[in-house]
């Protein structure tokens, strides 16, 4: 089955070796993982480990940058359409393994406008009081107050003085060739790569975008023009997609309920998804599980523990085994997978509750932001 992959879209079963070769990334290979390890002094975490995250743009260079002493900075974002699920937050918790082994600043862009702008059911209010409700998701992964600054783009009007001189240097067939843009739709939306490159430009050194890959087209367009203005292109590292509960194809939606874990949801809410949606690997029947064996390849609770809910290497290859051997039931699975998915949320919404009261900790203010432009944007972008 062919696969559809855009900032907006992920439909089929996608091939992801397919897909570096379609969007020109490269593969984040075990040298560059080793040379992580390296640098940071620290075991991996498990979705670089087990190749959740598997395609990058320059990291190598982001590497070399630290290892220089230049450094490089991270930056990140969310579109807030509707509540957080489990699938929008284990980028973020790959970005905050990042943050406190090399020490550096993060910035997270909150794309209030994005959302308003792409997606015509939502009104401008909506996407505002959703910003908020995923800022609190946000900081309850554990950033560092003192070196992650959240910006929402319909507060922080300074972005758009930042993609002005971006956006000049952005012609509408470049704009149309990456994103497929036509003659209806609307300019708002042709404009709004040049906001979403703007963070890129926050501080004179080498950004680093942790991401799903289905984002990569906008930062396809910033390395269009960055080097010419004396700057660095946008590094980045590209995840997969987190399957929804229902199956391995596309990925995890919040627009369907029934396929997603949100954060915010019950323990009990959650375990009753999973219970009762959660595709197995496995056969028809007991009797034929015990003789043929599941498959855990087709399975979304196994994926779901391979990706971030399992991080014994050694007992996720048993399990796997267990599995395809019949020795290990499907609704055996299903309980373990409970466990550990109830546990997380309820460590998470305790964090998230907290948040409330740092939410002021997070804001990346115009002050700040005016002396952080002044000092990093070349001279270049300015003309």
């Amino acid at each position: 089955m062919d696969f559809k992959v855009t900032p907006w879209d992920v439909e089929g079963l996608v091939d992801y070796d397919k897909l570096i070769v379609e969007f020109g990334t490269t593969p984040l290979t075990n040298e560059l993982l080793e040379k992580t390890k390296e640098l940071t002094k620290s075991e991996l975490p498990l979705y670089f480990r087990r190749k959740f995250f598997f395609s990058h743009r320059d990291y190598n260079l982001v590497l070399k940058d630290y290892e220089e002493g230049k450094g490089f900075f991270l930056y990140t974002g969310r579109g807030p359409s509707g509540p957080m699920h489990i699938g929008h937050i284990i980028p973020f918790f790959a970005t905050k393994w990042l943050q406190e082994k090399f020490g550096v600043n993060l910035y997270v862009q909150i794309t209030d406008d994005e959302k308003f702008l792409f997606k015509p059911k939502l009104t401008f209010e909506e996407t505002k009081r959703w910003a908020y409700e995923n800022i609190l998701d946000i900081i309850a992964v554990g950033f560092d107050p003192d070196k992650t600054f959240i910006f929402q783009d319909s507060e922080f009007t300074k972005i758009y003085e930042m993609a002005i001189p971006i956006a000049k240097k952005v012609n509408y067939s470049m704009a149309k060739a990456v994103f497929g843009f036509t003659d209806q739709s609307k300019i708002g939306m042709i404009f709004y790569p040049a906001i979403q490159a703007a963070p890129t430009f926050f501080e004179k050194r080498r950004s680093l975008i942790p991401a799903a890959i289905d984002q990569d087209p906008y930062w396809r367009i910033q390395r269009d023009f960055a080097e010419s203005l004396g700057y660095y292109k946008a590094a980045a590292i590209h995840s997969k997609f987190v399957p929804g509960l229902m199956g391995v194809e596309g990925k995890m939606s919040a627009s369907k309920p029934e396929t997603a874990i949100y954060l915010t949801d019950t323990p009990e809410e959650a375990g009753k998804k999973i219970w009762k949606y959660a595709l197995t690997g496995g056969q028809p029947t007991l009797k034929e599980q015990r003789e043929k064996g599941g498959n855990p390849d087709k399975c979304v609770v196994f994926k779901w523990l391979e990706i971030f809910f399992e991080s014994d290497d050694k007992a996720l290859i048993e399990r796997y085994h267990a599995c395809k051997g019949g020795e290990l039931l499907c609704g055996q699975c299903k309980r373990y997978l409970i466990e550990r998915v109830q546990n997380f949320l309820r460590e998470h919404q305790k964090r998230r509750e907290k948040a409330k009261e740092e939410i002021e900790k997070f804001k990346y203010t115009g002050e700040l932001a005016q002396e952080q432009w002044n000092k990093s944007i070349p001279e270049a972008l300015r003309d």
